[in-house]
């Protein structure tokens, strides 16, 4: 009996310290790597792509692509923007967004690089959680974009970029006069 009893506690605590680790509280908010403060987590899609595609072995930014340490992603600037910086939560790879291709304008997609062709195919399409390390620059990215405006696809993350800072300066100026 007094093995059927513990058996029974220790399955009960079990599964009572699997669901709080499995809470929707716990898994929306994670530490981060630096400073202690805490993270965005949010479910993406990700693809991947490689050097020798269509782009070549340098990013939007002008520099080699990354495929050590921090590596190198592309995502719609308007969305994710220019240095932003991220965490896979499944693999604890670490991305930072300093790239963008057409087939993401408009999409919550993110694609990462991958050294190799069987690397890329390996990866696939995959829904992931990713950790937001810390957010990208907006004024950067408008920064880079704008001489490029003359293309469709940056135009419309320029549009985007920029719809969003009137949001943002609306909001300010409603929540200034409301004090």
């Amino acid at each position: 009996m007094a093995t059927f009893l513990r058996l029974t506690f220790f399955a009960c605590l079990g599964a009572f310290l699997t669901s709080c680790v499995t809470s929707p509280e716990t898994a929306q908010k994670l530490p981060a790597s630096a400073g202690g403060s805490l993270a965005k987590v949010q479910k993406v899609r990700t693809t991947a792509y490689t050097h020798t595609e269509r782009g070549g072995p340098r990013n939007a930014i002008g520099r080699r692509l990354s495929g050590n340490g921090v590596r190198s992603a592309a995502s719609d600037w308007s969305r994710f923007p220019l240095g932003t910086r991220f965490r896979l939560i499944g693999t604890n790879e670490e991305y930072i967004i300093d790239d963008y291709g057409g087939a993401l304008i408009g999409t919550n997609t993110i694609d990462l690089y991958k050294t190799s062709r069987a690397a890329m195919r390996k990866w696939g399409v995959r829904h992931v959680d990713i950790q937001i390390l810390q957010w990208g620059s907006e004024a950067e990215s408008l920064k880079v974009l704008r001489p490029r405006h003359r293309v469709r696809i940056v135009r419309q993350m320029i549009d985007g970029l920029q719809s969003k800072s009137v949001a943002a300066r609306t909001r300010g100026a409603q929540a200034g006069g409301s004090l």
